[in-house]
């Protein structure tokens, strides 16, 4: 069936204007195919930031791409506006070191991490791999881009590669492994009951900064979104000049930034401040600051005329 020009343009458009474009059927958040959510797993595992097209709410779209890039099957991932493939190649380019050539990003060090698991954890994961495991199914531990980890039972793949840990066998991918070494993994409890916890010292933090460094960072034009997070009455009393409120329509914008974006957060004292922060942390920000003392050191340290309350 002849490609539509309308559908030809809009194609087009999206791989063009995206770096990184992935048709799927779903979205990122939600995947409707097991081989979406795989490319999604993928990607989520290197990058923090790519666009997705949901081809199930245009199905224009949706016969369009298999006519324009030739390829029968959805999902499929375009980088720089070249075709890379769809879910096996994906698999077999990760295995390989070739997605992060595509992607341009460094290539991965293929390393055996070291995980210290806790008794009580060992004795879960044992019971959790002899009830969901078996026929080739083994426990797998994988780290996305924003350190988050998850827990599965998976087939073993070609690439996996196994952790030095004690007690169960925990295979990881070569990008989950390069972030894994020195994790510990132990049990915990939550109102919903045990779970697990995992514990990643390679994982970005939210990192303190004084008043005195902010204000040579600042007056040294240095580029910094400076994030107010107390209530518009507060700010009305006092605020830090160039401090921009962190509302919903602020945070969104941020969030939209370039996940290398230097954030500097401040409230009252430095609390709320470093609670907001760990949640751009998670949200993949890799250079977030938490401004100590908040604006009540700015007032004593820098600017006696910022009233104190």
């Amino acid at each position: 069936m002849a490609l539509e020009e309308a559908a030809r343009q809009e194609i087009t458009e999206l791989i063009q204007s995206n770096e990184v474009v992935l048709f799927m059927k779903g979205n990122r958040r939600s995947p409707q195919c097991g081989f979406s959510a795989t490319v999604v797993g993928i990607l989520d595992g290197v990058l923090t930031e790519y666009h997705t097209v949901d081809v199930l709410s245009a199905p224009m779209i949706r016969e369009g791409i298999k006519e324009f890039s030739s390829w029968p099957t959805i999902p499929q991932l375009y980088v720089k506006g070249e075709f890379i493939g769809g879910c096996d190649i994906i698999k077999e380019m990760v295995g390989s070191g070739e997605l992060h050539e595509a992607l341009g990003l460094e290539p991965i060090e293929v390393v055996q991490p070291k995980i210290e698991i806790s008794p009580a954890a060992i004795e879960a994961l044992q019971q959790a791999s002899a009830q969901h495991g078996g026929e080739g199914r083994e426990l797998h531990l994988s780290i996305d881009a924003t350190f988050q980890s998850h827990l599965s039972v998976a087939p073993r793949a070609p690439s996996d590669i196994e952790a030095i840990a004690t007690g169960v066998t925990l295979l990881l991918d070569p990008i989950s492994a390069s972030r894994a070494d020195g994790i510990t993994i132990d049990v915990a409890d939550t109102p919903s009951g045990q779970a697990f916890h995992v514990d990643n010292p390679n994982a970005p933090k939210v990192q303190p900064i004084s008043v005195r460094e902010l204000k040579a960072a600042l007056d040294a034009g240095e580029p910094i979104e400076l994030l107010d997070v107390r209530t518009p009455e507060e700010r009305a009393v006092a605020a830090i000049p160039g401090a921009v409120l962190l509302n919903e329509q602020e945070a969104a914008r941020i969030e939209s930034l370039p996940h290398d974006t230097r954030l500097v957060l401040h409230c009252h004292h430095g609390g709320r401040s470093q609670q907001a922060a760990e949640q751009f942390v998670s949200l993949g920000f890799s250079q977030v600051w938490n401004l100590v003392g908040g604006i009540d050191a700015w007032s004593q340290e820098i600017d006696p005329d910022v009233p104190r309350y």
